[in-house]
């Protein structure tokens, strides 16, 4: 058993509209607003911008690791 955990990333463009990067049945979502999205991250979570469901570790690894930047941007330019 891996003890790997996972995050789903979602950026909210609109009502009804999300971009989703990971898998489902993560052990952690983060979800941000288009609008809140250039602002850095730890501060947006600091000040509930960046809203989670479930464990705050892998939310930890991806922002200090610089993936949970990278993949909010990459999802601000698909479309």
């Amino acid at each position: 058993m891996s003890d790997a955990r996972t995050i789903q990333f979602r950026l909210v463009m609109g009502k009804g509209d999300e971009r989703v990067s990971g898998p489902d049945n993560a052990d952690t979502v983060a979800t941000i607003a288009k609008a809140d999205a250039t602002m850095d991250l730890s501060v947006a979570f600091m000040k509930s911008k960046l809203k989670i469901t479930g464990a705050t570790g892998p939310l930890f690894d991806a922002l200090s690791s610089g993936e949970a930047a990278a993949t909010i941007a990459r999802l601000m330019n698909e479309g």
